[in-house]
């Protein structure tokens, strides 16, 4: 690992950013596997400090009632597909729950952030070469 600084990620509520277009905004939406399962629901959305782009879906899943709920990261490139109520990924349940679990704390590492997209197998947002995904959540914050 080398020591260049990753962009801090800023859960989006903790902001007073917009998402650019209130549509746009899937928060609160259900996230469908490409299993078709249902994974819960998208909490929240990370962006980096920097260039102001959504990095990572907060997604609660599991639980009742609250209760043993978990909190994941999915990164925005697991998106394939955004309908009026739903967010679609192409990984699979079993992947999402087997990721690492969403640690405020541990945020700002690096290590950690690597951790996740080595999880779900894509390239780190800082790495060279990469391209941001194509689809309404490109459109960044305001």
């Amino acid at each position: 690992m080398d020591n260049t600084r990753i962009p801090a990620l800023i859960k989006l509520s903790d902001t007073d950013q917009t998402v650019a277009a209130q549509e746009e905004d899937i928060r609160g939406r259900t996230v469908i596997a490409a299993d078709g399962e249902e994974l819960g629901r998208v909490d929240d959305l990370l962006v980096d400090d920097t260039e102001r782009k959504v990095r990572f879906l907060l997604v609660e899943h599991g639980g009742f009632l609250g209760i043993g709920q978990k909190k994941t990261f999915v990164p925005v490139d697991a998106v394939t597909r955004i309908a009026e109520d739903q967010v679609f990924i192409d990984r699979s349940q079993q992947q999402v729950s087997d990721a690492p679990a969403y640690d405020p704390d541990l945020v700002v590492e690096q290590e950690y952030t690597e951790g996740v997209y080595s999880h779900y197998g894509y390239m780190p947002f800082w790495g060279v070469g990469y391209t941001y995904p194509p689809y309404p959540l490109g459109r960044g914050m305001q």
